[in-house]
């Protein structure tokens, strides 16, 4: 028979031996976590999941329907390594279309446990049956975080990194990275060592950790992700920068086995993501048709693409600038003659709904270029998120293709929306400060764009 000496012993004593044995078991699973995990590209019938790890671990992911705790499902199990640098790509591929889902990391079994939400969706099956759903999508170029020791002396570069809540905050479907999304430095683009470790390092950001756990991802690279900087297809070590964005983002698919082009859709949008590294001339050489920006093959590939193409709206997502005409920085209009042939093509193929969105320059800006015949191309830059702030040249302002009241020159993010029927559907373009503030806002309709 118990009495009261016994039931103190056991609260002071026992219970707190057998709680701590509870904590354990999860404390470990966590303290084996580097980065992540991260949602990455979602289609209808699979979903791709990312998550790094500390040291070598198995690692997997349990998932079900949102408000139906079962049936639970579960991704393969994983075995990170130091050669992928711990990373661990894990396919969700017993999903519906159109669903959300919650999932839990597990590492060695053992369910993380994490202060924020973890969940992910499946593209819904709308064709044929309804008009395609609203959806919103982040935004954002030029990720700089800080690590002393490596940084160049003086003024932190980097900073900010509130921004990543405030986007979180506003609940995207996904998140476009165009380029810069992390620095490499001198201590890193000589070696695969350093490739990984600065990777690893940006991604392990504690801001960033809830934005991946819950929105989906897509990626683009540009120079300083993609090697030094305004670094060209010269690059010495670029299957090395390859191989790291493979490993560190999950973009569903690759069209060139020598660069990081590919494409999504989400809804009745396609998106179109480009490389301008891999095949790109130096910046100094002098123009004419051998200076190549995005190349030969990556240019009929675009081209055929968006002829084939019966996207609403068809959202071309690289690095640089496209429209602005100022023959300065690394714009496009540096490289004039092979831009020319671009804006020509996409004219004579008669291809409705094009829109470009890049980053580099650190400072948000929309140009619009008007077509005799047709409708006006519009490239909208949005930069930085994290990188220190830089203001346009005074002749940039200048430009007629510059749409007045749309500079941003502090830390911010876009946040785009597609809604209303299929047969006129709006692009709603927001821009929003580090701290979630809006800065502006314009809409564009399907209709005017053909």
């Amino acid at each position: 028979m118990y009495n009261i000496r016994h039931i103190l012993l056991w609260i002071l004593f026992v219970n707190p031996l057998l709680t701590a044995g509870q904590s354990a078991k999860v404390a470990p699973a966590r303290s084996k976590l580097q980065a992540g995990p991260m949602v990455g590209y979602s289609d209808m019938r699979e979903v791709m999941l990312w998550a790094q790890t500390k040291e070598p671990a198995r690692v997997q992911v349990r998932y079900h329907e949102a408000g139906k705790p079962t049936p639970v499902y579960l991704t393969s199990e994983i075995q990170t390594s130091r050669q992928t640098a711990f990373t661990a790509h894990l396919l969700a591929d017993q999903v519906e279309p159109g669903k959300k889902y919650e999932y839990e990391l597990l590492i060695g079994g053992r369910k993380v446990s994490l202060p924020y939400r973890t969940q992910f969706q499946t593209q819904n099956l709308w064709q044929w049956r309804t008009d395609p759903p609203a959806f919103r999508f982040g935004v954002g170029s030029c990720t700089y975080v800080n690590e002393e020791g490596t940084d160049r002396p003086g003024k932190p570069y980097g900073g900010g990194y509130e921004i990543f809540t405030a986007l979180t905050v506003q609940k995207p479907d996904f998140m476009i990275w165009t380029g810069d999304n992390t620095y490499t430095r001198e201590v890193d683009w000589n070696s695969r060592t350093g490739v990984l470790r600065r990777y690893t390092h940006t991604r392990s950001l504690p801001e960033m950790q809830p934005l991946l756990a819950s929105t989906h991802n897509y990626a683009v690279w540009d120079d300083h992700d993609y090697g030094p900087n305004d670094a060209d297809r010269s690059y010495w070590l670029k299957p090395v920068t390859l191989e790291a964005f493979k490993l560190f983002w999950t973009n569903p698919n690759f069209v060139f086995p020598e660069g990081c082009a590919g494409t999504f859709f989400w809804n009745d949008c396609q998106f179109f993501l480009l490389d301008d590294r891999t095949f790109r001339a130096p910046n100094e050489k002098p123009d004419g048709p051998e200076k190549a920006y995005f190349g030969d093959k990556q240019i009929q590939w675009l081209v055929d693409a968006l002829t084939f193409s019966k996207a609403s709206f068809k959202f071309i997502i690289t690095g640089g600038q496209i429209i602005n005409p100022t023959a300065a920085f690394e714009n496009y209009a540096i490289y004039s003659t092979e831009r020319d042939r671009l804006l020509k093509a996409i004219t004579e193929a008669k291809i409705p709904g094009v829109l470009f969105i890049t980053g580099d320059r650190h400072h948000s800006i929309l140009h619009k270029l008007d077509r005799s015949g047709t409708y006006p191309l519009y490239d909208l830059t949005i930069s930085p998120l994290t990188s220190s702030v830089a203001q346009p040249r005074a002749d940039e302002l200048k430009q007629p293709t510059y749409v007045d009241g749309t500079l941003v020159a502090e830390r911010n993010f876009g946040l785009l929306s597609v809604s209303g029927p299929l047969n006129d559907r709006v692009l709603t373009i927001k821009v929003h400060d580090q701290k979630g503030a809006e800065r502006w806002s314009r809409d564009i309709r399907a209709s005017e764009l053909k």
